[in-house]
């Protein structure tokens, strides 16, 4: 029905003119190519070319830009459109001149002449779709470019609407002055769409636009072609490599919190062999550029990014997203593994996660908007990480979603429910001791602290705090720290206990309290640790000084990266001690010493008293190189 021109000219006025009342369905098919809607696309086009405010809240892939594209097509005027990064325009006008519709945007990235040429064509009715920022959108010039007497801006369009709430992931300020556009354009209908929004941040959305009793189109947040893994992240960049062995010759994504994380694993994945580039803030614009548009084009299989890569880039064969550090709330790690999957294919969702980057993320909320509800977000996102239940069930509930797995064998979507669920582990005993060890110790510590006094540790601070005489101080020897703490994470995932605060304090919940005054017997997922039977030997003998007492050897946590490097630099040097004295490097002391030495941390000849396998003549011999190394790693 309608005549593509190759003249440039003729084609642009057949859009403005051809097109305006086509029915949906047609332009769906004779312009973008496809034959049917996908669920509630048609829904909220309707509702935009009846003129009423929209709120669409759709998962990546779904195929939200072309609720604004079709509508701008048929209704009279231009639609603007709120984007918050220059590359998410540059690749949604690319992507729109490919299929015919002439598409600008105004931002800092055009030269003046290119700048001038795009309001030209602006104010002569020859472009259908304009891309700016909200900053740009605040500026004195775009409000006047877009109030011209000879234009009509029909629809506003707000992409990654998340933004303009401080319960989003991703809160941008400048967002909050697209409210007062609508007095320059009070028939212009308004679109909000977003990827990510609980119903905090779809009430903040409504308020923060001036949205007119908008209809609210909320699709499922289920990606069932994604498959969720969370790992321990022990050895990042092992870990990291022998997922990427699962993907030979594939696209991935792997996400960093940080840029100076993103520079050193790119750096070393390179030096590997791998095809990979890296992006973040810190690269220039032409560089970070180049390395999008490589990974696009599938000039390079891998690219390493903060969280800046990625929003609405439309690449659908990226196979795996991987999660090198967990992300700062539920709603931005939904729509990191977005970006995997987009062709409907299967992809693989990899987290890794430690409490210690927790710690990392925690560190930059001073600067949020509100660090507060960047806690509670963070929490969350903590929360889900270390469910033992379903993760697919878990990512939807957040969002409000129940999960009901259409295919009978559910094995295909995360991790857990591949092996059939964690099992359940009576945990009776270790739960009343740990539990009453937080009420010992009045609920003002950690998980790891906890586990210390379980463990009968004598660091200065169990010390100081006088916890070695508390009754439930060494009950727990029978378990090792990292078991003691998967069974903390246990608990709290079953809601026995609480953890607040930037300290991540532990408090009983009410139902931590009933099950300790009553007595019952409780039963726990547990993965790996927690045996029925108590472990043996957890308690080894050692000379200690005058007393001849008992010493407990530990093991350092996983998350303490402090403890790895001394357990490599002490290994170095008995390696180098025993060569000098030519003996074998367990003539000096075993495996067990030195991991007792990275968990205790030393800090003086009395404290190394206290560690196993370490007689008094040793620690004269060996003592001052041992507190040396430990000082060195720790400073």
């Amino acid at each position: 029905m309608f005549q593509v021109f190759s003249c440039y000219n003729n084609y642009v006025k057949i859009v403005n003119d051809a097109f305006v009342g086509a029915k949906p369905e047609l332009l769906l098919k004779t312009i973008f190519g496809y034959d049917s809607f996908r669920p509630l696309q048609k829904e909220i086009i309707k509702n935009v070319l009846n003129g009423k405010d929209t709120l669409a809240v759709m998962p990546t892939g779904g195929g939200k830009s072309l609720c604004y594209q079709l509508p701008a097509l048929i209704k009279e005027g231009i639609t603007v459109v709120v984007s918050p990064l220059i590359s998410l325009m540059q690749d949604q006008v690319r992507s729109l001149e490919t299929v015919g519709i002439h598409s600008v945007f105004l931002n800092s990235s055009l030269s003046w002449e290119d700048y001038i040429a795009a309001v030209d064509e602006i104010k002569s009715n020859k472009v259908k779709i304009v891309y700016v920022s909200p900053e740009g959108l605040a500026t004195a010039r775009i409000r006047e470019i877009l109030s011209s007497p000879d234009i009509k801006v029909s629809c506003i369009t707000i992409d990654e609407a998340h933004c303009v709430s401080q319960w989003g992931h991703d809160f941008r300020p400048d967002y909050l002055e697209i409210y007062s556009i609508r007095n320059f354009f009070p028939k212009a209908v308004m679109l909000a769409l977003t990827a990510t929004a609980t119903e905090h941040v779809r009430t903040d959305i409504i308020q923060n636009l001036g949205m007119k009793k908008p209809s609210i189109f909320i699709s499922s947040f289920n990606r069932e072609n994604i498959f969720l893994e969370i790992q321990q992240k022990q050895n990042g960049l092992e870990q990291v490599i022998q997922f990427i062995k699962k993907h030979p010759g594939e696209s991935g994504i792997i996400y960093c919190y940080s840029r100076k994380q993103v520079d050193e694993l790119t750096k070393k994945l390179d030096n590997l062999g791998y095809s990979v580039l890296k992006y973040h803030a810190g690269l220039s614009d032409e560089n970070r550029s180049k390395n999008q548009n490589l990974f696009i084009n599938d000039e390079v299989q891998i690219i390493v990014a903060t969280i800046a890569f990625g929003m609405g880039i439309n690449k659908p064969n990226v196979r795996y997203v991987i999660n090198y550090d967990i992300p700062k709330s539920v709603e931005e790690y939904y729509q990191e593994i977005g970006r995997a999957g987009r062709d409907g294919l299967p992809s693989s969702a990899l987290l890794l996660y430690s409490p210690a980057d927790v710690h990392k993320v925690r560190f930059f909320f001073e600067d949020a908007a509100d660090p507060e509800k960047s806690e509670i977000l963070l929490q969350n996102m903590v929360s889900f990480a270390t469910t033992r239940s379903c993760r697919r069930k878990a990512l939807l509930a957040y969002f409000g979603e129940q999960y009901t797995s259409q295919n009978e064998d559910a094995n295909c979507c995360c991790d857990i429910c591949s092996i059939g669920g964690i099992p359940l582990k009576d945990v009776t005993i270790p739960a009343q001791k740990l539990l009453c060890c937080i009420i010992r110790t009045q609920q003002r510590f950690g998980a790891n602290y906890i586990a210390d006094v379980l463990l009968g540790s004598k660091n200065k601070r169990i010390i100081e705090n006088g916890h070695d005489k508390l009754t439930t101080w060494g009950i727990g020897t029978e378990y090792s720290k990292k078991e003691w703490l998967e069974l903390t994470d246990a608990l709290i995932s079953e809601n026995y206990l609480i953890k607040t605060g930037e300290y991540n304090v532990l408090t009983l919940s009410v139902l931590g309290k009933t099950f300790i005054s009553t007595r019952t017997s409780l039963k726990l997922p547990i993965r790996h640790v927690i045996k029925s039977f108590p472990k043996k030997n957890r308690r080894l003998k050692g000379t200690c000084g005058k007393t001849g007492e008992q010493i407990i050897a530990e093991e350092p946590a996983d998350d303490d990266f402090q403890a790895e490097k001394i357990i490599s630099s002490l290994k170095m040097w008995r390696t180098r001690k025993a060569y000098d004295l030519n003996a074998a490097p367990y003539m000096i002391f075993g495996d067990k010493t030195i991991l007792d030495l990275a968990a205790k941390k030393p800090a003086s000849r009395s404290e190394l008293s206290n560690i196993y396998g370490l007689g008094k003549v040793k620690a004269e011999e060996f003592g001052n190189s041992l507190l040396q190394i430990i000082s060195a790693e720790l400073n």
